[in-house]
């Protein structure tokens, strides 16, 4: 059984590094192997130079800087298409997986017999859960709560790619992460098409890894000014308003006068929106 794990970094070379170390700490059986597939997009850290130096087997591309995240996991994952793999692990740079987490991630499909892409969830240094599987309150409106088990494979709906593992069944049917997303969004809507197409999205038992929750707020307070506010609605890395609205178009039509809305109001009127939220 082989597998290709994916990863992008961009001027995070100890996180890197660390996240490295955790993949080939752990112990898989003797009919498993992987190879490594990591972009640096152009990292003036020297990301690259050490990542050679310590694992030399990983396969390192380079970026020009404008990848951002879905586009140096799209091309790290176009590159290892040529692997012929039986399972792709796309895996985030700063997430340090936990000894047994590619076991449990393989474990699924093993005992399935229809492919299913499999998610890990990840916590912080308290243990409180910050990324992994979530399950639509409604197949019409994005509603979503995150979903969790310490001992059970769960259904879901939306998953993070900070720990996906994605069956190549998947991937000859619905391709790789779409070209229409530069950095967010582009894993909630892999796992969507993937349920459209009639594969299972399940959330592993357990905490498979670590990784902080840093992305905050997805709006900016009134202490900003109102251009750096629409500078932010407009950024891939912010808002990322047209993709953002893509995304909700294509997945959930019926929502997107109420989704337009919103932007705005957390643009142009971001007290309102922090007293609303609470």
């Amino acid at each position: 059984m082989k597998l290709g794990i994916l990863l992008t970094t961009f001027n995070r070379k100890q996180k890197t590094l660390s996240c490295l170390n955790s993949i080939y700490r752990q112990k898989l059986p003797a009919n498993v192997s992987f190879d490594i597939h990591l972009t640096d997009d152009g990292s003036a850290d020297r990301t690259a130079e050490a990542v050679k130096f310590h694992y030399p087997a990983v396969h390192v591309y380079h970026g020009t800087g404008s990848l951002f995240w879905a586009g140096g996991m799209r091309n790290s994952w176009r590159k290892a298409l040529a692997g012929d793999y039986d399972y792709y692990l796309l895996l985030n740079d700063d997430t340090v997986l936990k000894d047994g987490a590619l076991t449990t991630l393989l474990q699924y499909n093993e005992n399935s017999a229809s492919p299913a892409i499999c998610v890990g969830a990840t916590c912080d240094e308290n243990g409180k859960i910050t990324y992994g599987g979530k399950k639509l309150r409604s197949r019409l409106f994005l509603k979503s709560q995150t979903i969790h088990s310490d001992s059970d494979f769960l259904d879901c709906d939306l998953g993070n790619a900070n720990i996906m593992l994605v069956p190549a069944e998947v991937v000859r049917k619905i391709g790789i992460l779409s070209d229409s997303f530069t950095h967010g969004i582009a894993d909630y809507d892999y796992t969507l098409k993937a349920k459209k197409a009639g594969f299972k999205v399940v959330t592993a038992p357990g905490f498979l890894g670590t990784c902080i929750h840093d992305h905050g707020k997805n709006w900016k307070t009134s202490d900003v000014s109102l251009k750096d506010r629409i500078k932010y609605l407009m950024s891939p890395k912010g808002l990322a308003y047209h993709e953002y609205l893509g995304f909700i178009k294509y997945h959930f039509p019926l929502y997107y006068p109420a989704a337009f809305c919103k932007l705005w109001l957390k643009t142009f009127f971001p007290v309102i929106w922090t007293t609303f939220k609470k």
